[in-house]
């Protein structure tokens, strides 16, 4: 029988209490970005050196994690990533993270089906509210699956968390072992780079395709941020947004009242996301905003559920394309770099929705030991993971140029992503084509 069930309720402990409760070979959830735990983690980090073999899962790490700078060689404590963050890469090249591979939407499934029930998890939230529940802020995802599987649960409350509105936001009391106060740190976030030249070209390109009323998925990244800043400067109204990450760009254009969802069939005029990263600027727009809904990853990113609303757009990044329309998207080589998160779910959510597009974005080219390359290539690098297949890719972008693949041969896909490539090598790369049979010679296409 768990705590909870025995003793009535959550109980206030220290951090270092909770800590404490942690033994060799546990598994720990720290959840997902500004829901994982900060003063929690210190308290385990001054202890790690009496344990082993303690493994903590969690996605996209804003902030550097105690327990691993505390234990450097990571011969005490080794993490497991569903989406890797620039934390989770480089605790990965040093030997101490390693991915799991998923669809994003599907993990509360993994959680209740697949994974072994978790030993602890701890995650961020804001105090406990007048109906008895600590809201998870904006990072809903797969925790209420982990909350069920959980045999020991504990939550560390912050102030410094917006309170968000949506389905399955809060845990409650009841459900809790053990309350730790937090150190009420403002909400972990997310840098936005300015769009470079290349992100605003291919923004522009993508922009141009967005009608009144079509509804909105924007991955992470400069690029598919640029077409936020593009739409701002145009007269595109009445959008809606069915997304997994909610942006700064979505968020500039929600204020601007750009954002009205009075067109989706599916929760009209609501924002639907499942977790935020950005500014505090973001935060605020989220906060006790009954416009923005902050739903579970099996609701927002299933291609069932995204299709329920006509005209949906999907717009992410990739690293690589090869002459076929495959798209590599999260890994470098055998270096792994992010991770599929919801990107093959929109393509195909948005594909089956009512005049839905998807778009796949990326420079056609890149700097790599001084030397430059072209994203563009007749084979992907090897090691590279296969992210969205070539059956699924729609509209590829570049900054030279946008193609549609959806009902087009290997030839014709050929000629066209050599279209959008940098113009200094679509020379080799027709060349690559017809030796590799690609493009067959004597035939036009």
């Amino acid at each position: 029988m768990k705590l909870r069930e025995a003793a009535g309720g959550a109980q206030p402990i220290s951090a270092e209490e909770g800590a404490a409760l942690v033994t060799s070979g546990m598994w720990l959830d720290y959840g997902t970005g500004v829901g994982q735990p900060d003063v929690f983690d210190r308290a385990l980090a001054a202890r790690v050196h009496a344990l082993t073999n303690v493994k903590i899962r969690h996605c996209l790490t804003m902030r550097p994690r105690a327990v691993h700078q505390a234990d450097p060689d990571g011969r005490h404590v080794h993490s497991v990533s569903l989406h890797f963050s620039g934390c989770d890469r480089r605790e990965h090249d040093q030997g101490r993270c390693s991915y799991l591979p998923v669809n994003l939407g599907e993990i509360p499934d993994y959680y209740r089906r697949f994974i072994p029930p978790v030993d602890i998890v701890v995650l961020k939230t804001c105090p406990m509210d007048e109906g008895g529940y600590f809201n998870m802020s904006a990072a809903n995802l797969w925790h209420r699956a982990i909350v069920e599987r959980a045999r020991i649960v504990i939550v560390e409350t912050s102030r410094g968390l917006p309170y968000v509105y949506g389905q399955q936001t809060g845990v409650h009391v009841s459900e809790v072992d053990y309350v730790i106060e937090g150190d009420d740190q403002p909400a972990a976030g997310l840098a936005n780079p300015v769009p470079c030249a290349t992100d605003a070209a291919v923004g522009r390109l993508i922009a141009a395709e967005i009608e009144d009323g079509d509804c909105l998925q924007i991955g992470i990244g400069a690029m598919p941020n640029a077409v936020c800043s593009t739409l701002l400067a145009c007269g595109v109204r009445d959008l809606g947004v069915h997304t997994e990450m909610m942006t700064d760009g979505l968020a500039e254009l929600y204020t601007a009242g750009r954002l009205t969802g009075t067109r989706k069939a599916q929760d009209v005029g609501k924002c639907v996301y499942t977790f935020a990263l950005g500014s505090p600027r973001l935060y605020s727009v989220l906060d006790r905003n009954r416009d923005m809904h902050c739903c579970p990853v099996d609701y927002t990113n299933m291609p069932d559920v995204i299709s329920r609303n006509d005209r949906v757009v999907s717009i992410n990044n990739t690293t690589q394309v090869d002459l076929q329309g495959q798209a590599a998207s999260e890994s470098d080589g055998h270096r792994h770099l992010s991770g599929t998160g919801g990107q093959l779910q929109f393509v195909r959510g948005a594909y089956a929705s009512k005049s839905g597009r998807s778009f796949i974005c990326l420079c056609s080219t890149y700097e790599k030991r001084g030397e430059r390359r072209s994203r563009i290539v007749l084979d992907l690098t090897p090691g590279n993971v296969v992210t969205t297949p070539r059956s699924d890719v729609m509209y590829v972008v570049t900054e030279y140029g946008l193609v549609n693949l959806k009902g087009k041969s290997v030839p014709e896909r050929a000629r066209a992503l050599i279209g959008i490539a940098h113009p200094d090598f679509r020379e080799s790369l027709e060349r690559d084509a017809y030796e590799h049979r690609l493009i067959p010679r004597g035939f036009t296409f």
